[in-house]
């Protein structure tokens, strides 16, 4: 990873002409720390913990279901003639069916869960970075890091543009 940094700083200097690395001004944000403290992340937060309150709500009552129907069929077992027990065996394994279906459609790996991260962050994440470019063009800035990737090795406090983006993005310029 650091090759490929030093690699793409000499091939930004480079395209600069003759511009030497004294001129290049160089900046950093912890977009961790802008996304905690931008209000709409917790807006979009709220929202999305309404719509998984929803998912594991409707989980639970599948699982209540799938519980209820096993627990049926152990305790009444030897009360049920073979037809019945089939019957609710059959129905407890169209339950259990439906439940992992349901389970892997809102929690698997591209389920609705992450669909809906992704529709609500995605938003976020362009304002966020639209206010990196406002703050760094009116400050002169040349080039941006964001230290919540681990890339920073060190920064100067005074070239943090994070309190800046913050103060953007929730509307104080």
């Amino acid at each position: 990873m650091g090759k490929r940094f030093a690699a793409f700083l000499a091939v930004l200097l480079f395209a600069a002409g003759a511009a030497s690395a004294a001129d290049v001004r160089v900046a950093h944000v912890d977009s961790k720390i802008v996304f905690e403290k931008y209000r709409k992340t917790s807006e979009a937060q709220a929202e999305y913990d309404r719509k998984l309150a929803l998912w594991e709500q409707e989980a639970n009552v599948k699982q209540r279901e799938v519980d209820h129907l096993r627990e049926r069929i152990e305790q009444q077992s030897l009360m049920l003639s073979m037809e019945k027990r089939k019957e609710l065996e059959a129905e407890l394994e169209l339950k259990e069916t439906e439940l992992r279906e349901f389970v892997d459609r809102i929690y698997g790996e591209n389920g609705e869960l992450v669909k809906e991260n992704a529709k609500i962050s995605a938003p976020i994440i362009k304002e966020i970075r639209r206010a990196v470019n406002e703050v760094a063009l009116q400050e002169g800035y040349d080039m941006v890091l964001d230290r919540s990737s681990g890339a920073v090795l060190f920064w100067k406090n005074e070239n943090d543009l994070t309190d800046r983006v913050v103060e953007v993005l929730n509307g104080g310029k």
